[in-house]
């Protein structure tokens, strides 16, 4: 068979999709000068460090920053990653450091009315009631001590595991378990309902 994609297998003389890399097997190929897999990985995982970012700082632009900041600080210390932790779990540790940090250099810039417009056109609630939730929401969230809030965000927008949290944030598992339920009552008592930000009982 000439040359072509390794990673892709033949049957019946079809070509069957590529096989998707682990996060591991990215790690090793960027760590040795491989760009396309460190595009490959940023990528995969930018999503959910953005938001994680916006839910703590409650701003697009200041979620930008941080998340910029967290991306270039993915790449400056991908070599000292060991793999003791998952990449998840450690990028999620970098995001959240840069987004606390980009918002104590900016001492916590109140959230902009524009900044929480949400997109699109859907049939669902009127866009007033989407906007005032989502200020509700966003306030609340600001409004949590960053150790709880942290924790929180973490679980219900990131889906980490307690022991993930855990690591991710240097405490005890107890602790976290502890700030997660404090947080919760928190917000709930703020926003006036018995929901959690992931939208869902735990």
């Amino acid at each position: 068979m000439g040359g072509g994609d390794c990673r892709r297998r033949v049957w019946g003389g079809l070509y069957a999709a590529p096989i998707e890399r682990t996060d591991s097997e990215l790690v090793e190929l960027a760590q040795s000068g491989d760009r396309g897999a460190m595009n490959e990985l940023l990528g995969r995982h930018y999503d959910r460090l953005y938001a994680i970012c916006y839910r703590i700082a409650g701003s697009h632009a200041d979620a930008a920053d941080a998340c910029q900041e967290a991306l270039l600080a993915i790449v400056r210390g991908l070599d000292r990653f060991d793999g003791r932790s998952t990449f998840k779990t450690w990028s999620y540790r970098v995001a959240s450091n840069a987004c606390l940090d980009e918002m104590r250099r900016k001492n916590r810039r109140p959230v902009a009315m524009s900044e929480t417009m949400p997109d699109g056109d859907d049939a669902g609630p009127s866009l007033d009631q989407q906007v005032a939730d989502r200020l509700t929401l966003e306030e609340a969230l600001l409004r949590l001590p960053e150790e709880f809030r942290v924790p929180v965000v973490l679980r219900d927008v990131g889906g980490l595991d307690y022991a993930e949290i855990a690591e991710t944030l240097a405490i005890p598992p107890g602790t976290v378990r502890s700030r997660i339920a404090r947080g919760r009552r928190q917000l709930s008592t703020l926003i006036g309902n018995q929901v959690p930000p992931g939208g869902r009982q735990r």
